[in-house]
């Protein structure tokens, strides 16, 4: 006997789901609490991945397409690949240009 297979309504996912959401945006205000508190604060919050999460938290309350229009405002938008070993040592998660 096949069991079928039906999608959640939007209220069962946000029953599903809330908690464990509600606990990853509290790891995050977290986190920019602990930023604001050590020293080399005003260094930190000038930087561009600090300043690119600040921005993502005003995409996400949008609306719509939250996903692609974060993705897309992380993205490097040039078409230029970096030669430069050193720069391409490790991931920053943020276009350094965005803002």
């Amino acid at each position: 006997m096949a069991v079928e297979f039906t999608s959640p309504s939007a209220t069962e996912l946000l029953d599903l789901y809330f908690i464990e959401y509600r606990a990853k945006l509290l790891d995050l205000a977290a986190f920019f609490d602990r930023i604001d508190r050590y020293d080399g604060k005003e260094q930190a919050q000038a930087d561009f991945r600090y300043k690119s999460l600040l921005e993502m938290l005003d995409l996400i309350s949008c609306g719509e397409n939250r996903v692609k229009n974060i993705l897309i405002s992380l993205s490097d938008p040039t078409l230029v690949a970096i030669a430069d070993s050193e720069a391409t040592a490790k991931a920053s998660g943020a276009w350094r240009g965005a803002g």
